[in-house]
């Protein structure tokens, strides 16, 4: 597998990642029992630096900050997928960083997440870990 269909595969699980994310995270299944949990979050307001907020307005906002990063991902690895080689061998940190940052987010995913969010971002992290190793060799 070359290094730009690498890239290119990882953009697209990334794009796919975002939108499981930004339609799921603020699902709650009443199978789970937290909806006392989930009411108390919507419910209880206080005020931070001059703004009412709760405790849902947190989650919904962080939650939203992963898909837009998740998204800034998939773009980022969209275009490194369109570099000619030699570019790509400039880029050693942009390309570890990236595939590092995956790696990171697969461990997070498995250790505080489930199945879904640890398939993806373990493909993820396998196709970005290999581009740029690939992408740094002659």
């Amino acid at each position: 597998m070359g290094v730009s269909l690498l890239y290119r595969v990882s953009s697209g699980l990334l794009v796919l990642f975002a939108l499981g994310h930004h339609f799921g995270f603020r699902r709650v299944d009443p199978r789970w029992g937290a909806d006392a949990v989930v009411a108390a979050m919507r419910g209880t307001r206080f005020e931070v630096q001059g703004f009412s907020r709760t405790y849902w307005d947190f989650f919904t906002g962080f939650g939203l900050f992963v898909t837009v990063f998740l998204l800034f991902a998939a773009v980022l690895a969209w275009q490194l997928g369109g570099l000619p080689r030699d570019r790509l061998m400039l880029l050693p940190v942009l390309r570890w960083a990236l595939a590092i940052c995956s790696v990171g987010v697969a461990i997070l995913s498995w250790q505080y997440f489930f199945i879904a969010p640890g398939v993806f971002s373990s493909a993820v992290a396998m196709c970005l870990v290999l581009a740029a190793w690939l992408g740094g060799k002659t």
